[in-house]
């Protein structure tokens, strides 16, 4: 592993523990060179995974890509970011044995809004503004209305 702070090709592993979900292995690592210690984590792929996007293109899924946008939504949120990171991982567990190598961005889109649904009301809408690609104020009140059961099916 190279060291993030000089670039040293040779660092040692001084102490490799599994995460509370036993999804990871954290691994403390020391850099000869330059005497830094750095945090890695190391987790489980069964396979890859390209995601099919709205318009056609292709992109190499990236575990990190949607945590990010998990955590935009619940940020400023009273929400454990064990528990963020405990749905992202359901997620691409849940992703990895569908058995498809290509999923379409809708189907990742769709169990993120799931996920937040359970975890926290406010940022299930926040994400959803973005996904849903809402353009006005009227969308927001339509989703909510939707949300708290006023909503004219």
């Amino acid at each position: 592993m190279r060291c993030p702070f000089c670039g040293n090709a040779d660092t040692q592993v001084k102490d490799s523990r599994p995460t509370e979900d036993a999804s990871a292995i954290r691994r403390r690592r020391y850099c000869q060179a330059c005497g830094s210690r750095f945090t890695t984590f190391e987790r489980i792929q069964l396979r890859e995974l390209t995601v099919l996007k709205s318009d056609g293109r292709r992109a190499a899924f990236d575990r990190d890509k949607l945590l990010r946008s998990v955590l935009i939504a619940t940020r400023k949120r009273p929400v454990d970011p064990d528990r963020v990171d405990r749905m992202v991982t359901g997620i691409v567990r849940r992703l990895e044995s569908l058995g498809e190598p290509e999923v379409n961005s809708t189907v990742i889109g769709e169990m993120v809004m799931d996920g937040l649904a359970n975890l926290d009301q406010v940022a299930y809408v926040r994400f959803a503004s973005v996904y849903k690609n809402f353009r006005e104020a009227r969308d927001f009140e339509d989703f909510v209305g939707e949300l708290s059961g006023d909503g004219e099916d």
